[in-house]
């Protein structure tokens, strides 16, 4: 190895990469705390020893050949994704160079008995010999959320060659069953591998260390000695010697053994779940994709905790100050995919979250916006409907399983009086952005007192259920006054007398009447108008209404409303029906398709597309609701059967690798849309929207 320091420290700014994952996997073991994301052909995060803790941003290999020959395998390769096994989150990626000079096979999963993420790779030359080619290894390792302040050196641990990276408490190593011909340490930008294969076609300069920076690892595999074949190994431990460890066994251990053990895990798995029909996207069942979703979300550490995404919204754009991305608890979206585990017949998995919930519940009664696996608070604005979820989630169990042995009343009682006390006004609604009266808000709420109502008779605690029942009829007699506007503009041009709006302030804090009145509105560009009459402000959050047993789906103030959404907010594409949030949305990529970094348009998401099909259904269009999720099949994305957060309804830029009818730049998956889909695949069997609260139903439906 070179003794000198690699020069360019610290190397240019670290961002993350592509949100626009096309696997994702852990292995279903405990003694695996490892998850790993795959996007454009390559290795993107690898997540120890939390699923909320990122330390690459991606591992990718180089090909260099005589006469400048120079490939990197993300941007000059076309890629194909298969699965496995069906239901199982291990993956045989096959990336074809662009010019036919060769192939690389790699299967790619997580050793199930230590924290090490495996790859065996096949290189097939298609022109020439294998000796007509050098193969690099490049890692960007972006330790424990952080691109900045990593080090990484290479070295020898009880005689096999390795590359590491450490920051923190956590230390990544790298090894391969053919061995390194070479290796090197370097900041990215200047003294990193890359620039020097590129350059050059080889490691000229061979940096045995860097650190305090942005760094990248890059090792040479000898393609003629192992004859095209080799496995990686990326462990991970609290110490170099942990790493080194742990890697070096997995080298040693049978490949094949270890990949029959990985499957044998997940298709236990897949044999306890229902099974839904849906149909198939390419190679993959959408269902089974859907439920190795959930649980690959799932927190080791404590199980029932469920994060949003292993992704990074935009990631390319973002760099070390978003240090949480989406892989952070959201009780919402946590919630909804319990009860999508509970639809699939997995009652534990729900009851798991229940527990979870408990133990993360505030004194107060309610939950943080949203947490680290470990409980730990992020961001800490109260959204009622996240407390009302948990109620919800527990009336579920209830209804279609039992609750174990856990008893969740104090954490009910405790919920609901804060929903009581706290009242209808939320301070942001569902989206995050907005104080004040919301339909979905509203609804959640008004079904969890209901539900609580019901415990609380079983307990003879029946003045807690005679006054929630009382807010409860009180805040749904006054939906209407706070909510529903009549002849306004939009109402005119739709041709309807009123429909619910997305949101409005409490009577005091107006600027008039309701339909006078106006509402400021978040991600909006600067400089930009971001205050708009409530009347223009519409939304699929009323559908709620319907889906929590409030109103009934053929209410007329309900399809005026469907009819207002369906002018507003409705877009065709390539992949069928998209609805957006809400009109003047700005969460989203802008008009020339930049990332989002605080204003954009916001798109149309695949969850809506669910919710749609469930109205659809409590309407007694189960033709339609099915036609509906076959949509939300198309609209699932990367050959891999992934439900991406929004879907891009312009039309294509290609430069920025936006298409209609695919996915934005936003977080895929995203739990929440896989959720909707395995909840509504139950509801198309049952021919019954799943999870419809009882208490409602009885109360206000059967009147």
């Amino acid at each position: 190895m070179s003794a000198e320091n690699p020069p360019g420290q610290p190397g240019l700014p670290p961002r993350w990469t592509s949100s626009a994952k096309s696997g994702v996997g852990t292995a279903m073991s405990g003694e695996s705390p490892v998850w790993f994301t795959l996007a454009h052909g390559v290795l993107n995060e690898i997540y120890f020893p939390r699923l909320d803790c990122a330390n690459t941003r991606d591992v990718e290999f180089l090909v260099a050949a005589e006469g400048g020959f120079f490939s990197e395998e993300k941007r000059h390769t076309t890629h194909l994704i298969e699965p496995l096994a069906q239901g199982v989150p291990a993956y045989r990626q096959t990336n074809t160079c662009e010019h036919g000079r060769y192939r690389m096979t790699k299967t790619i999963f997580t050793d199930p008995r230590r924290p090490v993420l495996l790859m065996r790779v096949k290189f097939e030359a298609r022109q020439g010999t294998l000796q007509d080619y050098r193969l690099y290894l490049l890692a960007a390792p972006h330790i424990a959320n952080q691109g900045g302040g990593n080090d990484g050196w290479a070295d020898a641990f009880r005689g096999t060659e390795l590359l590491f990276a450490q920051r923190e408490h956590v230390t990544m190593a790298i090894g391969c069953s053919a061995g390194w011909r070479a290796r090197s340490c370097g900041y990215v930008g200047t003294s990193d591998g890359w620039q020097q294969v590129h350059a050059n076609g080889r490691l000229q300069e061979l940096y045995p260390a860097a650190h305090d920076g942005n760094i990248a690892l890059t090792g040479e595999i000898d393609l003629a000695a192992c004859g095209g074949e080799f496995v990686i190994a990326i462990g991970f431990g609290d110490q170099h010697w942990a790493a080194g460890h742990v890697t070096r066994a997995a080298l040693l251990s049978d490949f094949d053994d270890t990949q029959a053990e990985y499957l044998a895990g997940w298709q236990a798995f897949q044999k306890t779940c229902l099974p839904l029909v849906g149909p198939a996207r390419e190679a993959f069942d959408v269902y089974r994709v859907s439920t190795a979703v959930l649980r690959t979300h799932e927190s080791k550490l404590f199980h029932g905790g469920i994060i949003a995404s292993l992704s990074i919204p935009w990631g390319g754009a973002h760099g070390d100050q978003d240090i949480g991305g989406y892989h952070l608890v959201w009780p919402r979206d946590q919630v909804h995919a319990a009860i999508a585990l509970l639809a699939a017949g997995r009652a534990m998995d729900a009851r798991q979250t229940m527990f979870y919930l408990m133990c993360t519940q505030n004194p107060e009664g309610n939950w943080t916006q949203n947490m680290w696996v470990d409980g730990e608070a992020h961001w800490t604005v109260n959204q009622s409907d996240q407390t009302a979820s948990f109620v919800l989630l527990v009336a579920a169990i209830r209804r279609y399983s039992d609750l174990g042995v856990v008893d969740p009343w104090d954490a009910v009682r405790r919920a609901a009086e804060f929903l009581a006390r706290r009242g209808p006004v939320t301070e942001q609604d569902r989206w995050e952005e907005n104080r004040g009266y919301t339909p979905y808000t509203l609804a959640t709420a008004i079904a969890a007192l209901l539900s609580a109502a019901e415990m609380a008779d079983e307990r003879n605690a029946g003045e807690l259920a005679a006054r929630w029942r009382a807010a409860a009829d009180e805040w749904n007699a006054s939906i209407e006054r706070w909510l529903y506007v009549t002849d306004t503009p939009l109402a005119r041009q739709v041709g309807v007398e009123g429909y619910y709006v997305r949101l409005s302030l409490p009577e005091e804090e107006r600027t008039g009447a309701l339909r006078d009145s106006t509402v400021e509105l978040k991600n909006q560009a600067p400089g930009a108008n971001a205050t708009f009459p409530v009347w223009q402000i519409v939304s699929p959050d009323a559908l709620a209404l319907v889906r929590y047993g409030l109103r009934r789906a053929d209410d007329p103030r309900i399809v005026n409303t469907v009819r207002v959404i369906d002018a507003t907010l409705k877009h065709e594409t390539k992949s069928g029906a998209v609805w957006r949030r809400y009109t003047h949305d700005g969460y989203g990529e802008d008009v020339q398709g930049a990332p989002f970094t605080g204003s954009g348009i916001g798109r149309g998401w695949p969850v809506l597309t669910g919710e749609r099909a469930h109205y659809e259904l409590a309407r007694g269009d189960r033709a339609a609701a099915k036609a509906l999720m076959q949509t939300m099949v198309r609209q699932s994305q990367s050959g891999a059967g992934l439900f991406p957060e929004q879907i891009w309804d312009a039309d294509d830029i290609p430069e920025r690798e936006l298409y209609n009818g695919g996915a934005t730049g936003s977080a895929m998956p995203l739990v929440w849309a896989h959720a909707e889909f395995v909840t509504l695949l139950r509801s198309l069997r049952d021919k019954e929207v799943f999870g419809l609260p009882s208490a409602c139903a009885t109360r206000y439906l059967s009147q």
